[in-house]
């Protein structure tokens, strides 16, 4: 009896100890969703650029009309007038970029939803976070949102989603203490049409929030049968996932390799260790289905092999996958240092592994503190172009 009056005592402490701390409202989920918060939500878009109070749907039809991003529907618009859907995408230039969020804090952007025109692999998303000059997120936005073959398959995560017709959404939760940048930069030859929205809050930030970073990695072919996710990460940090696209070389299968996780100080041997590729991303055995013989494509809240691309006869030659590894549930911690890398190793004859030079796509995203050591140079669209 005394137990379990001991363990009440504990449960009623911890829930009035909930209950009075304060609430500031970047975390949310079903447990909590009923709880109050002071923290002021906020949505940018062409048709509130700044995301202010009461500033939304302002673009007139008519004394806009012409304006370049001010009132790029104003003909669908011009018999309705004010208010009724006058800009509701931008257009960005070749070459030209684009400041997407502007916003002074603290807060947090908690959702970001997007459907851009072109190829996805020349639009780069940059975060930039408290007037930093080298961006905390540097990627093209297909490998971003986990579609870098500019071929659609739908993804069903917690972090990322993919929708219909072309739906990239993102949930990544991003704090910011001063202010944040987000910008998009068209490095294609042809004009781009983006339809965004970036929900966030402004609300206090927790000394111990740390700053969500993403890094895009590409080995093409000829550089070698080692990829690295990432290196060179300095600060106090977790590591929280990976996207990976792998489009194969040879037959067979290609997915042996052993993913590396190299921390603190970590010379020659890494701390954790995988046992295979598709072991790594939840899977098991070729990622196959043992009754129809073929690649199961899956897509699960924390991990997935949700595309396959598969050869069609004539200019669609290779098999490409796409998978994902969020690591919500089990972040690798780190105190001083990160490396990640991914072994590229098929099967050859004789029952011995093959090094392969597969063409490997990666994402990695991460929260550290800051600031943070500066990416290596985004490679040039004739890197960044699949084909």
């Amino acid at each position: 009896m005394k137990k379990i009056l001991f363990l009440f005592t504990i449960v009623v402490a911890i829930s009035v100890n909930a209950q009075q701390g304060k609430f500031n409202g970047l975390d949310m989920s079903l447990g909590n969703l009923s709880r109050l918060s002071d923290a002021k939500t906020r949505s940018i878009s062409p048709e509130n650029f700044t995301g202010e109070k009461g500033k939304g749907a302002m673009a007139d039809p008519v004394k806009d009309k012409g304006k370049r991003n001010v009132a790029n529907a104003a003909s669908e618009a011009r018999d309705l007038g004010k208010g009724w859907k006058v800009n509701p995408f931008i257009i960005i230039e070749p070459g030209e970029t684009f400041t997407m969020a502007d916003i002074t804090g603290p807060g947090a952007i908690q959702h970001i939803w997007m459907t851009p025109t072109g190829n996805n692999n020349f639009s780069i998303l940059r975060v930039y976070y408290d007037d930093e000059t080298d961006p905390s997120v540097e990627s093209p936005i297909g490998p971003f949102f986990a579609t870098p073959w500019n071929e659609f398959s739908p993804l069903n995560s917690l972090a990322i989603t993919v929708n219909p017709g072309s739906a990239f959404n993102s949930y990544w939760k991003m704090p910011f203490r001063k202010k944040i940048k987000m910008t998009m930069q068209n490095i294609d030859s042809q004009p781009m049409r983006l339809y965004y929205q970036v929900d966030y809050t402004l609300t206090e930030v927790g000394d111990d929030e740390a700053y969500f970073h993403a890094q895009y990695r590409r080995s093409k072919p000829n550089i070698g049968s080692l990829h690295t996710i990432l290196d060179g990460v300095k600060g106090k940090g977790h590591y929280v996932g990976t996207y990976m696209g792998v489009g194969v070389t040879n037959n067979g299968w290609w997915g042996e390799g052993e993913i590396k996780f190299f921390m603190d100080g970590d010379k020659e041997n890494a701390t954790i260790v995988g046992t295979g590729t598709e072991d790594y991303f939840c899977g098991s055995y070729n990622f196959e289905n043992k009754r129809t013989r073929q690649y199961q494509e899956y897509s699960t809240a924390y991990a997935g092999l949700h595309q396959v691309l598969r050869p069609d006869g004539l200019y669609g030659s290779q098999m490409r996958f796409g998978m994902y590894r969020w690591h919500i549930m089990d972040p690798v911690r780190f105190d001083k240092d990160l490396k990640v890398t991914i072994q590229d190793l098929g099967w050859r004859s004789g029952g011995r592994y093959l090094p392969q030079h597969s063409d490997i796509i990666t994402v990695a995203y991460w929260y550290q503190t800051e600031p943070h050591a500066k990416f290596p140079k985004l490679p040039d669209a004739g890197i960044l172009e699949v084909n």
